[in-house]
């Protein structure tokens, strides 16, 4: 099996530096820079346990050609049209394999290239480019779930979860892979929407007065939101995810209040502007999440 990757960053560069640990067919497709740096230098990989540097296959969009089975895509949600265009040399055939938040991106993916070819993929990582080009995993968590979407990508969804056997990260495979994405969606949104609210990780905001009971409500809505769309949580998944987004003493948090701390874009539309219009086509009253979407808009659109 022969795999594409767009881009080397946090989900991209550390479960394809583990797929080729493995023995994976991979190649990176990167921006000129990025491809230079790391066919120079390598692609390094940090984590809490080990520092480990690879000297992967990458090509720049010009040097792509139609070859690959499996076609991984792990852009950051607002950068998906440019990685799209980017692909143009290696889309008329393969598998895509989307790695992002919010759930338009499989729309747009069907519509562009038709439910045959799109699988489903939940990456579950803490990561970052460090200032040196490096993928720092900052915690422990490492897993990817994938699920076919259609027969006839069945066999090749199930060849790939082979693949991730010994690659050194937690694995898991759906049999209903949209609920899985729904799944992570409520969590994802509800996470990322208190703590940027609220600029403080979950520890912080469980220890207050009414933070626990907050992030429940707020856990609520996204709940509700899932199931008059057809993808009810269940129960326990519910019960899983709020121990998580209420435990006392949590240094947890989205990556997104890191990139609004740090004054980067974030993809509050695509986790929390698409979920509330999905409530709103359903009647869904939505105060909570409306809050957090409305303070990072302002946040965004400062001077």
């Amino acid at each position: 099996m022969k795999i594409l990757i767009l881009g080397a960053g946090g989900v991209g560069g550390y479960f394809g530096a583990r797929l080729i640990q493995a023995g994976a067919d991979v190649t990176y497709l990167l921006r000129e820079q990025r491809h230079q740096k790391i066919q120079t230098e390598g692609l390094t990989i940090e984590t809490p346990k080990e520092t480990f540097n690879i000297q992967p296959k990458s090509v720049t969009r010009d040097q792509l050609k139609p070859e690959y089975d499996l076609i991984v895509l792990a852009p950051k949600a607002f950068d998906f049209e440019d990685a799209l265009d980017s692909l143009a040399g290696a889309s008329a055939t393969g598998v895509f394999l989307p790695f992002l938040n919010g759930l338009n991106h499989i729309q747009q993916l069907d519509d562009k290239f038709g439910r045959d070819r799109v699988m489903g993929g939940v990456a579950q990582i803490a990561a970052t480019i460090s200032g040196t080009g490096a993928v720092k995993q900052l915690t422990d968590l490492h897993t990817l779930t994938v699920g076919h979407r259609s027969p006839a990508h069945e066999q090749l969804a199930r060849d790939f979860f082979a693949l991730c056997e010994n690659a050194g990260f937690d694995r898991l495979y759906s049999e209903n892979i949209e609920q899985s994405l729904w799944d992570k969606w409520v969590y994802l949104a509800t996470l990322a929407g208190m703590t940027t609210l609220c600029r403080g990780n979950v520890g912080k905001i469980a220890a207050t007065p009414w933070g626990q009971e907050t992030m429940t409500n707020f856990y609520g809505e996204t709940c509700a939101i899932a199931a008059a769309n057809g993808f009810p949580t269940k129960e326990s998944a519910q019960s899983k995810s709020l121990a998580l987004l209420t435990k006392v003493g949590s240094a947890f948090a989205a990556s997104m209040l890191r990139d609004l701390v740090q004054g980067n874009m974030t993809e509050h539309e695509h986790i929390l502007g698409q979920m509330i219009q999905r409530g709103v086509q359903h009647g869904i009253n939505c105060p909570l999440l409306k809050a957090a979407h409305t303070h990072l808009v302002v946040e965004q659109n400062k001077d």
